[in-house]
């Protein structure tokens, strides 16, 4: 007889879902994003954000919550009812690279978040100075090999997912190279083309209006393989360092909770409107990235996979967590 009433409940249940992922949405959705007006986790979600309204008529609106490493917007979001009307959409250093170098993140993938789908991921770019005369992945181990950690390498900061992917590369080849933090992307990219590092680690939007100066270049990318928009440079894979793959994804979740068919409603909308060439396009000129849309179940896992190898990155180079 319990297992019959368990049954009788269970199926309500699903109904009561499946009856409100048909009326959903029927009130603004509110998006939290931890950066921002104008950065690329923001500016992602509002081309995605103008083609669900355009598609659909959905009422989206863009919650800017900046500051605290990206705490204060995924912590809101985390709390928040689990009804499908509060999003985040975060990247890379939320979820794969704080809980990596932070002791005490107040929020937790498993815990705290259902993963939607990835909106984009897009390859870093490996820039040299031209004066330091480093043309090649190549050149740059030889130099590194032959002055042990006195390669200079900028980074938006200590702890970025650009610090990692550095390290991570650094460690892939055998190198050691010295750490200079910068307080965001754009300073180290102009410390580069200044010659005050030799390199540095950048998202390719910012490396762009800089290489005609010939002040710097472009010596490959921290993907497995070659990025569609610098299909010349080449991947460290293809210059014998294995194994490093590192990217910057930005991703849409929900609050731990939202009745599954929401889940599911959400994927299916969004996804359909990342295969729209105009919102490629633009993810394209935006951020040097490609869209994506996988399912729910394969994000998680990306996730976690890279949360597990920024940890083994932050344990090889010493970095102290914060």
């Amino acid at each position: 007889m319990r297992s019959l009433i368990r049954a009788a409940v269970g199926a309500a249940l699903c109904l009561c879902a499946s009856a409100y992922a048909q009326d959903y949405p029927n009130k603004p959705i509110r998006v939290l994003v931890p950066f921002a007006p104008g950065g690329v986790v923001d500016t992602s979600t509002r081309i995605l954000a103008t083609k669900l309204t355009e598609r659909l008529g959905w009422n989206i609106v863009i919650d800017n919550r900046p500051g605290g490493n990206g705490f204060i917007a995924v912590g809101i979001a985390a709390k928040a009812p689990a009804d499908g009307y509060t999003l985040l959409s975060a990247h890379t250093g939320e979820f794969a690279v704080n809980p990596a170098v932070f002791k005490n993140v107040p929020y937790d993938l498993d815990r705290d978040f259902t993963p939607i789908t990835m909106l984009s991921d897009a390859a870093m770019a490996v820039v040299v100075s031209t004066a330091s005369g480093i043309t090649s992945f190549k050149d740059l181990v030889a130099q590194a090999k032959a002055k042990p950690g006195q390669i200079t390498y900028g980074s938006p900061g200590t702890g970025s997912v650009n610090h990692l992917a550095g390290e991570w590369l650094a460690s892939a080849a055998g190198i050691k190279l010295l750490h200079v933090p910068y307080k965001g992307g754009a300073p180290a990219v102009a410390a580069t083309v200044g010659g005050d590092v030799m390199l540095t680690v950048a998202g390719i939007p910012g490396v762009a209006p800089h290489l005609k100066s010939g002040r710097i270049r472009v010596i490959g990318v921290t993907t497995a393989k070659r990025s569609p928009h610098g299909p010349q440079w080449m991947s460290p894979q293809e210059a014998g360092i294995s194994g490093v793959d590192a990217s910057i994804w930005v991703g849409i979740f929900a609050p731990k909770g939202v009745p599954k068919p929401v889940v599911d409603k959400l994927y299916t909308e969004i996804a359909a409107a990342l295969k729209s060439p105009d919102v490629q396009e633009r993810y394209a000129t935006v951020a040097g990235a490609d869209t994506i849309g996988m399912p729910p179940a394969q994000f998680h896992a990306r996730v976690k996979r890279d949360l597990e190898i920024y940890r083994k990155i932050v344990q090889q180079v010493g970095l102290q967590p914060q």
